[in-house]
Parts: C-alpha cells; structure tokens; sequence
C-alpha cells in the first residue's frame, strides 16, 4: 500500500474543508536553486548507514515503520502542538488514547497519569523530578549497568546519584528516596529483577521508577523474556517507554507515566494566554516540556492500531538466541553473556583482553568498509565483569570492548546465519 499517497489525500481533504486560501510567492523556492540543494541533500544522505537493511546490526538504530511515517507525514502538516488543545485539539484527544494504550500494556490502572515527551531522556527527569518533589533532600539510586541519564539528570535535578547494584542496602541508608530498575539495559539488554525491587517500597518506603526505554515493549510477550521482572513494573511507581526504539516510530518519541494521577499537582503553573478554549486538562499542564510535536502521537496511534507489536519483537529475541546458539559452537567467535532480549554480545577467540579489544576494533572497522559490509557496534566491558564471565583469559588490560549487535528489525531473524558467516569470515582475516 502506499501510505503516503493516503496521507496526502487526507491532508488534501483537510485544507480544502477550510476554504479556498491564496499562495504567497515568497513561499515559493527558486527551481534552480533548489534542484541544487536537494541534489547534494540526497547525495549527502546517501551517505548514511543502511539502517534499513538487516546488514546493520549495529546500534538500536531502525527506519520507523511506513505506517508510523504516513501518519507523521499527514499531521506535520498540521503542525499541531500538544503544549495546549488549542495547538491540537484532534492530536491531544490521540495522545491521551495512546497513554491509556501504554499504560494497560504496563499494567498501570486506568486513570494513571502520563503523556509523551520528545525522549526517554526527558521522560527519565520527569520521573526523576517527580521523585525529589516527593521525597525532598533524598537521592537516587541506580544500577551500575543503568543508562547515564540517570546520573546526568540527578547533577541537573541537584539530588545525589547512587550508582549501586545494591538496592536494598541502598534503601536502608536512609539516603535515597527513590530506586531506579532498568528493564532492558542499552548496552547488553539485560532485565534487572524488577520484582524484587517493588518490595522495597514496603519495607523502605522508597519509590520505584522503571527505566523500560529500551525494553518495555517487551513487557508485550508471554514468553522469551524475562515474563515476572516485566509483569511486575505494574507495582512501580512510574515507568519510562520510548516509542521511538521498539514502537517503531520516528525519533523523538517516548513516554513517562506514573501510577499514582494525583503527582499532577506538581505540574501546576499557569499560562494566561495558552489555557482557555478548554476547562478539560491540557496536557502542558501535566509535563515539564512545553512545544512538543503533536505529529508524534498521531503516528503512535495509526501504528498501534495497524499492527500488532508483539510478532515483531519475539522475532528479534529469537533472531539473538539463534545467535548465541552459533556463538556457542564457534571456534572463532565466543559468546559474551546470555541474550535476554534481543542484544547479542560476542568476541574474538583470543588469550588476552587486549588482544580480544584489539580485534573487536578491527572486524567493527573492516566490516564496514568490506564490499559485502556488515555493520557491527563495540561495548566496553569493564575488567571486573569481564573477567568474572570469562576467567580462563587473560586480563592484561582495564576494560575490553566486545562486539555488540541490535536486532531489533524482524528482518534479522532470517539473516542470522549469514551475519554469523561474514563476522567469523572477518574474523579469520
């Protein structure tokens, strides 16, 4: 189907309901002029990672999908803004529609507080910010293998960051208001025990936040992935989603929601001139950004009601498992640790940690200029750890980086055995 060709006929239908309107000429751009700009705009982008293809396993890296791309197309030329109804009255209605989507997937109830936020990084500070009005002069804790935001946003919220992978202890300090879990870490996609942490808001009285960026689309599958540790983000406090990685839409696209509505009242302000077609909540007075892209929640809500997401993602956790699997078997290539969703981390087979970081470098660089490219990410791992996975090699250096690959697209399932064939045949070189 085309779906931009309906996307244009919508908007066709929409600005024609309004009426005949005149052109301005200073509205039209010189045809030369810009025949030579869109000739080296597409020369340029042409330049670009195949991020589409599933020869890129790199980073968490996807075209949205068409659906979610018609959608945006349609409504950018709206332009609405979701700071106010009266900036988007039709897009806001579709906002709050896919918060309450979000959070019956999450298990949240019904009247749960949220809305969507131009990234994971600000959906992170809202919660974050939420948490220190809620439990002024105390800090956050967080996993040691937790995305930087969360340190990065304690210094701009001024609250002390503890980065520990003891919660409990933590929670008994006296020092931390509020716990952070990461449900499916960047770097390796690992699932913290979310389960267990909920019990510490009963026993501390701590709050629990849920950075599920990267995985909580996840919490979709019945099977594959860690199933208690998803089902118990329904018991947290607040919970963080981007759209933009696994609900397959344009960046940027994430969410914030809390389970309690009446943290509302933290966000009050007032905007004497933005505020008054509408006694109904405006969702700028729920959120910490003001302009946000009305154009993104359209395109959420065509996809979720388009496609089931489900499919894809079980395709992506069985495409690092059938991986892992070759991995396992390999005389040139070991698997790093077990995938718990759809991130696979490996290495060259090499004595020394230098060596392995050495080669890790090489197959990432030459796979990119090979002529039949691959394209591959490095993680570092720190000596510690990495010695704790694997401690028949030799550690001669600090940290060693592994080879790291997404597969986020559906598209990765079919081509694992050949990605696994081009890396060992670059690792033989």
């Amino acid at each position: 189907m085309d779906y931009l060709a309906r996307a244009l006929e919508a908007v066709a239908a929409w600005r024609e309901a309004a009426g005949p309107m005149p052109t301005h000429p200073a509205l039209t751009p010189d045809p030369a002029r810009f025949e030579a700009a869109f000739a080296e705009f597409s020369e340029r982008m042409a330049t670009s990672y195949p991020f589409h293809h599933p020869r890129y396993a790199g980073q968490m890296l996807k075209p949205p999908h068409p659906v979610a791309i018609a959608a945006y197309t349609a409504a950018m030329h709206v332009n609405a803004n979701n700071h106010a109804l009266d900036g988007g009255p039709a897009t806001s209605a579709l906002e709050v529609e896919v918060v309450r989507d979000l959070a019956k997937m999450f298990g949240f109830p019904d009247d749960a507080l949220g809305h969507l936020t131009s990234s994971g990084t600000i959906a992170n500070l809202e919660a974050l910010w939420v948490a220190r009005e809620l439990h002024p002069g105390k800090g956050v804790a967080f996993g040691t293998n937790a995305h930087y935001t969360h340190s990065r946003m304690c210094a701009v919220l001024g609250i002390e960051g503890v980065a520990t992978d003891d919660f409990e202890a933590a929670a008994r300090s006296g020092r931390v208001g509020t716990i952070v879990v990461t449900a499916g870490t960047t770097g390796l996609g690992t699932v913290d025990a979310v389960e267990e942490a909920v019990k510490l808001r009963d026993v501390y009285g701590v709050r629990i936040h849920v950075d599920a960026a990267y995985g909580g689309f996840f919490t979709l599958l019945d099977e594959l992935v860690p199933v208690a540790s998803f089902r118990a983000i329904a018991d947290a406090d607040s919970v963080v989603v981007d759209p933009h990685k696994h609900g397959l839409q344009p960046y940027g696209c994430g969410a914030v929601l809390f389970r309690d509505p009446s943290v509302g009242r933290l966000y009050k302000h007032d905007s004497p001139y933005t505020y008054f077609t509408s006694g109904d909540l405006h969702l700028g007075e729920i959120s910490l950004e003001c302009s946000r892209a009305g154009a993104a929640a359209a395109a959420l809500w065509l996809t979720l009601r388009s496609l089931d997401l489900a499919p894809i993602l079980s395709a992506g956790v069985r495409a690092a498992r059938a991986w892992a699997d070759l991995l396992r078997e390999s005389d040139d290539l070991r698997l790093h640790v077990e995938p718990q969703l759809d991130i696979v981390s490996y290495f060259p087979n090499r004595a020394r940690a230098s060596e392995i970081d050495a080669e890790s470098e090489r197959i990432l660089n030459a796979g990119m200029t090979d002529p039949d490219p691959i394209f591959l990410s490095t993680l570092r791992i720190d000596a510690a750890d990495f010695a704790a996975a694997h401690p028949d090699i030799e550690l001669d250096t600090d940290g060693v980086r592994v080879l790291r690959s997404v597969l986020m697209k559906p598209e990765h399932e079919p081509h694992v055995p050949w990605l696994h064939e081009r890396v060992t045949s670059i690792s033989r070189r």
